[in-house]
């Protein structure tokens, strides 16, 4: 089991280079990206929040809230992530998606757990914050599915978020298991068939928020490398959300290859506590997951 502590620790610790990493391009253009950096490969802070190096943003501060929540009720329980979320938005942080907002002030102000059905929740807030969810079901893929859009829809209410939560999810769950590559395509290759919007040949449009182009934007970045460097580099080079695609990336590519693979110049920029909470959080997570104490009977 010590490789699946490995990976567990490596997706949790992908959330967070990955975003720091991308939020210094977040909103450029590849272009843009070019002229200014040439092939962005290292985590140096800036961009449009003017973030010290290593600083992390929404991404992974909403990774956090789900995993401390899990982790402090000690079984599942909406009602804490949500709490967190409060506590996180009332902070207030630097900057926060639309719908995360709409949804949070939803609960905030009227108590409610569940955002209604929204045409524009199609967003990828959901999808970020998905790897604890996949950490904490290990070893049961139905429970995942079903965890995952729960935990989506405190914000997001669309069946391409859900979707996208479930396919995020299994992939990084496919991952910590030491499955083959095909096992985590295959993932993708499901949501796919069943959404064909986000189908994975090569892509090349935009890298955007919705997240049909955020996955594809991962999706192409991730199948056509095969190391953690290379694909973060390959993804937050895209621009656009730079943080979610790379925090997202992070988090499947971390499970895939573990803490080795991330290059240490990047987890050296992290501030060293939010290290540690990430690497305990990691394990706490797994260790309550039904891959080491049979089904959760709080969430059957």
């Amino acid at each position: 089991m010590t490789g699946i502590f490995d990976r567990a620790r490596a997706a949790l610790f992908g959330v967070a280079v990955g975003d720091a990493l991308g939020a210094t391009a977040e909103f450029m253009t590849p272009a843009q990206i070019l002229d200014r950096y040439g092939v962005l490969r290292d985590i140096v802070g800036g961009g449009w929040l003017k973030l010290s190096a290593g600083q992390v943003t929404d991404d992974t501060e909403m990774t956090l809230c789900v995993a401390r929540g899990i982790v402090g009720s000690g079984r599942w329980d909406l009602g804490p992530i949500a709490d967190r979320f409060a506590q996180w938005l009332s902070g207030p942080p630097p900057d926060v998606g639309a719908t995360c907002r709409r949804g949070i002030e939803e609960y905030m102000n009227k108590e409610r757990i569940e955002a209604p059905p929204d045409e524009r929740g199609a967003g990828n807030g959901a999808a970020m914050r998905v790897a604890p969810v996949a950490l904490y079901t290990l070893g049961d893929e139905d429970l995942l599915c079903r965890l995952a859009v729960e935990q989506a829809r405190i914000t997001h209410h669309h069946p391409l978020s859900d979707a996208a939560c479930v396919s995020v999810g299994t992939m990084i769950q496919r991952g910590l298991l030491g499955a083959p590559l095909r096992n985590l395509r295959a993932a993708a290759e499901e949501l796919a068939a069943r959404h064909p919007e986000f189908r994975l040949e090569g892509y090349d449009g935009n890298s955007s928020a919705y997240v049909v182009d955020t996955l594809r934007t991962v999706f192409d970045a991730f199948f056509s490398t095969d190391n953690f460097e290379d694909c973060l580099v390959k993804t937050v080079n895209r621009g656009g959300d730079a943080d979610t695609t790379g925090s997202i990336a992070g988090a499947i590519a971390g499970a895939r290859y573990g803490v080795d693979a991330i290059p240490q110049r990047w987890l050296r920029t992290l501030d060293g506590t939010l290290r540690e909470e990430l690497s305990r959080l990691a394990e706490e997570l797994v260790r309550m997951s039904p891959l080491f104490q049979g089904r959760h009977e709080s969430a059957n």
